[in-house]
């Protein structure tokens, strides 16, 4: 399945819908493949996410490649900054 990124279509923060934008936007326009998967379908779905993130009070967007944790939005933003978004995500070695 590759890249998922644990997302919520009901966000009362702009800056999660902000961040979520975001990283879907710069996702396409890398051509990286990836799954959203929406915490606000169930509990279970956010207990998961906070579980493989390791962090009891993580709030989306969080990435993982398959099950393994990559990091939240300002993880995300710097791997962006840094041009090595591939790496951040576990698609390629350093």
């Amino acid at each position: 399945m590759g890249v998922k990124l644990y997302y919520t279509t009901v966000a009362a923060s702009r800056s999660i819908k902000s961040q979520q934008s975001d990283i879907t936007r710069i996702l396409d326009s890398k051509g990286i493949k990836y799954v959203i998967i929406d915490i606000a379908q169930s509990l279970e779905l956010r207990d998961e996410m906070r579980n493989k993130a390791g962090n009891p009070t993580a709030v989306p967007p969080q990435l993982f490649n398959e099950d393994q944790y990559c990091g939240d939005y300002e993880m995300f933003s710097n791997a962006v900054e840094a041009d090595t978004v591939e790496q951040f995500l576990k698609l390629k070695s350093i």
